[in-house]
Parts: structure tokens; sequence; C-alpha cells
């Protein structure tokens, strides 16, 4: 499995809900696809999804219908004209990915996989938490990123992803993000509490992808289902989004 890993494939993950990372997913993948790069954003949460409810969409085909056999992966693909990318849509209030058997799941990765062909870029919605399920998703990916904000809670179960997603082999390539950073100084500071305790207890470093300060505007477009780079391109969020999105069309 790890000769066929690309990193086109980003999975975007946190150890604990709440901290901004579905939101995060859908602007990446708005501002990648600006690039003129063809993208497909995968909502890998399917008992709590919600990327179709940010965007305000009702695809007629989703994950559950994939899982329950109706469809194939690729079939479930909807377009998101707005954004200008692609997206395979979870199922809220379905059954969770975790009591998936293991057969299924492999299988949603291997139709991740042969899509990776067919994007530039597809992004992993991954769910929040430290779950087997959630591991293997990470694990298929080039490149990950851990979504963390200065709450406690927060940076000690992103610390925990890090710390299992390191037990995978190879490990993904595993970058930081700070969300809801009151400011940039202070979102340097809870990164720099994170990498403390990467360096002294895992002895890696994980870099900093990003700093995202806190801005209104994001509850706002969310509250719209209205994506931020639609809703309010020029803001705070969305620029700070946009330099994460230029690091990582360098890679």
């Amino acid at each position: 499995m790890t000769s066929e890993r690309k990193n086109n494939l980003i999975a975007v993950a946190s150890g604990k809900g709440g901290v901004g990372k579905t939101w995060l997913s859908v602007t990446l993948a708005g501002l990648v696809a600006r690039s003129g790069r063809s993208v497909l954003l995968f909502d890998g949460d399917i008992g709590l999804a919600n990327v179709d409810i940010q965007l305000g969409l009702t695809p007629q085909r989703d994950l559950g219908g994939v899982l329950s056999g109706r469809h194939s992966l690729k079939d479930a693909i909807t377009h998101y004209t707005e954004g200008g990318f692609d997206i395979i849509a979870g199922r809220s209030g379905s059954a969770s990915l975790a009591t998936l058997p293991v057969e299924k799941l492999y299988a949603i990765g291997d139709g991740l996989k042969e899509l990776q062909n067919n994007y530039d870029v597809i992004i992993l919605d991954l769910g929040a938490g430290i779950e087997q399920h959630v591991q293997y998703l990470a694990s298929i990916a080039g490149r990950c990123l851990v979504v963390v904000t200065d709450e406690p809670t927060s940076l000690t179960d992103g610390y925990a992803f890090i710390k299992i997603a390191q037990g995978s082999n190879p490990p993904p390539d595993i970058s930081v993000v700070i969300n809801q950073a009151a400011t940039q100084k202070e979102g340097e500071s809870t990164y720099s509490a994170l990498n403390k305790a990467c360096m002294n207890f895992l002895n890696i470093s994980p870099p900093l992808a990003g700093i995202v300060r806190r801005d209104n505007k994001v509850k706002d477009s969310i509250r719209s289902q209205k994506s931020l780079l639609i809703k309010a391109p020029h803001s705070t969020a969305a620029s700070d989004a946009a330099l994460i999105a230029i690091k990582l069309m360098q890679k």
C-alpha cells in the first residue's frame, strides 16, 4: 500500500471536533480549485457528515449509498459549481464509519486511490478523533494536516492523533494548522506548545502549515451555507487559508 501512496491525497484531521476541520477542508478545496487544479473533496465523517450542509448542497448520491452497494464511489461524485470542485458527500445521521466492516473501509480506500489518477488533488475531511477508521484513511494519504486550537483538549487530542499516526508504516507527512487563533503571535505560541510535546515524547517536529486567525465571517458563511471564498473572499480567515493552500500546492 505504501508504494501506491501519492502526495495529491491530503487528509485534514483533528483529535477533537469543533476545531474548524470541515470549514478548512472546504476552503482549501476552493482555493486549490481556483488555481486551475482539479479537486475532489471527500467527506469522510459519514455519521456527522456536513460538507454538503456547509455548502448548501443536496446531493442525489452520497457515501451512504456507496456503503450499501447502490452505487460506486465514482458515481457518488457531485460537482459544486460555485466552488469549481467535486465532492463526495457523507451521510449525516447514518451509521459511523467506525461501525463498518473492515473490508468495506478498505474498499473505500481502494476507491479513493483509484480516483487519485482523475484529480490533481483529493482532500479527505476525516472524522474527528483517533479511531481506527480515521487513522486508516489518514494512512493512505501522502500528507495530513492536523487542525488544533488553543483549547487544552484540542492540543492533547491533536498530540494523541499525531502519536498514533506515527505508527503507520511509513507515517503520513504530518503538518499542523492552528485555527481560531486570537492573533498570529498567539497562534505561534499554541504551535510551540504542541511542537514541544512532539519533540520531547515522539522525537519529531511536525512543521507548521499555517495559522488561521479567529474571524466572525467564518461563522457567518457557515450559517448562510456558503463558502467563505464566496461570502467574504477578502476576510482575514480566507487570506490566512490562502497561505496554507499555496504551501500545499508548492509541494
